[in-house]
Parts: C-alpha cells; structure tokens; sequence
C-alpha cells in the first residue's frame, strides 16, 4: 500500500510535468482550478490549484475537505502512482471506476488533454 508520502512525491512529479509540458496542455491547465485528490485506501486529500499551466499542492487533510473544490479526483494510493508512473491508463483507470473524476463538463473537455 503506498504510503502518503509516496502519494505526495506522485502529485509534486505530475506537477514538475505539468510545468514542463508543450503549449497545449498548458494551455489546458491555464485556467484557475481549485483541485482535490482524495486517496480513499489512506483516507487523505491532497489540495491544490491549477492555474497558469502549474498544479500547485498546497496541503493534505484527514479525510475529504469541508469545503468543495471544482476539480475532484478520488482514487487509491497504488492507482495513484500507477498513474503518474504511466502503468495504468488513465481511460483505463477511469471506465473501470478505479479513478473517479468529478468536475464541470467544460472543465473536463479541457482536462482530457492533460490526462
């Protein structure tokens, strides 16, 4: 089971990729979004901003946050790194229910360039 730390390294790297991607997927990222990953198997969220092609991790809570963000994800710590590691597709991910994405639908019609 991946451990918090583990989780938090997988975030702070898709964040540096993020950073370093070509104009199209910045592009994707430029608008401002709040953004919330919750890792069900450790029972933390990770919180953050999107904005100007950078996600930003600001801080993990116990649990899911009270206040809601416009970007949720919600996934296990292993799916997580599988993820970021690029050993779990994430349409894969995604149409087997093992990620759950919820977000406006403008939202993820940009979205699907960064994923």
């Amino acid at each position: 089971m991946a451990t918090i730390e583990e989780c938090r390294a997988a975030l702070e790297e898709l964040a540096g990729r993020l950073a370093s991607a070509p104009g199209a997927v910045r592009e994707a990222a430029a608008q401002e979004r709040s953004v919330s990953c919750h890792v069900t198997d450790l029972d933390v969220t990770f919180t953050g901003r999107l904005a100007g092609g950078r996600l930003e991790v600001l801080d993990v809570v116990r649990g899911r946050p009270a206040e809601s963000f416009r970007i949720r994800l919600s996934t296990t710590g292993d799916d997580l790194l599988a993820l970021v590691a690029g050993t779990l597709p994430f349409p894969r991910a995604w149409a087997t229910g093992r990620l759950k994405l919820d977000a406006p639908l403008r939202d993820l019609l940009h979205l699907r360039t960064l994923l």
